[in-house]
């Protein structure tokens, strides 16, 4: 199993609550690529608002992975996950193009529908027929990164004969973030990958939501083996659970336990949200990795 780490970018990474900046970002980066880890990500939000509480902010989210492509050398590049609803579908292909050539071959394109309301209102983004958009939006990204010339005239939006040039080097694999019939359907349909989130067990919820995606790819006749399965994991210091029932506060030896659960599930990716941007943390992180490796040895 690979494991893979979200990076410091919003409000409440930094105990000082201040937005960190670029530097801080980079050193987590490099520090969890020295480490041994596989992968960074990064979230895809433009305002955190909540009733009731000050807005909150992040960094923009492609901006930073084409800022970190020539400085982390390694690792896996990916956002969990970029918004359809932000940028144009036939833009996005060819931004992940260009950001897949320039890091070497190394993006993970995740993709989502979206959720937070008020930042659509906010930024001026519709946000009616969300998964409807979607579907259109990836069926677009997914043929121009196949090559293909795309000629659509959808429901939200027209393309005439949009295609990308210079090819891109490779096919970048396409991740969905989904839970529900229609995203699993799309996802089974299109998608290299497959994200579900957030979770620190694995439990009956886990176990069914894997299920639901075999059954939307017996729906579209996908081998649902072909799918790459990657699981957001929610990690707390240790003793800081609280009342967060989704996530652990494991030790590194419980999160390595974890790790061969899931592995044995069918899931090729852990991705950790950790709630703490520590040193301590990453250094658990990796522990858990080195044990989880040596025990398939």
């Amino acid at each position: 199993m690979r494991i893979g780490l979200t990076l410091p970018l919003a409000t409440g990474d930094a105990a000082d609550g201040v937005v960190p900046g670029f530097e801080t970002t980079r050193d987590f980066a490099l520090r969890a690529e020295a480490l041994g880890l596989d992968s960074v990500w990064v979230f895809d939000h433009l305002i955190f608002r909540f009733e009731g509480e000050p807005d909150e902010g992040l960094h923009e989210a492609w901006t930073t992975l084409a800022a970190l492509a020539p400085v982390v050398p390694r690792v896996e590049l990916g956002c969990l996950v970029f918004c359809s609803s932000f940028r144009n579908a036939a833009l996005m292909a060819k931004m992940a193009g260009t950001l897949d050539d320039l890091s070497g071959g190394r993006l993970c394109l995740g993709l989502g529908a979206g959720w937070h309301e008020p930042e659509y209102r906010a930024f001026g983004f519709p946000f009616d027929h969300r998964v409807s958009r979607f579907a259109e939006d990836l069926e677009v990204i997914v043929r121009l990164l196949r090559g293909e010339t795309v000629a659509l005239a959808g429901e939200y939006r027209t393309y005439e004969d949009a295609v990308l040039i210079p090819r891109p080097g490779r096919r970048p694999p396409v991740l969905v973030a989904a839970k529900g019939p229609r995203m699993l359907e799309l996802t089974a349909r299109w998608a290299d990958a497959w994200n579900t989130a957030w979770f620190g067990h694995v439990d009956e919820l886990l176990r069914r939501r894997n299920a639901e995606l075999d059954e939307a790819c017996a729906r579209v006749g996908r081998d649902p083996g072909s799918i790459r399965r990657t699981v957001g994991l929610r990690v707390h210091e240790p003793g800081r659970l609280g009342d967060d029932a989704r996530g652990t506060d494991a030790s590194g030896e419980g999160l390595a336990d974890l790790f061969d659960e899931l592995e044995a599930a069918g899931f090729a990716d852990a991705l950790i949200w950790s709630l703490a941007k520590s040193s301590a943390a990453l250094e658990r992180i990796a522990e858990a990795r080195r044990l989880h490796v040596s025990r398939r040895a």
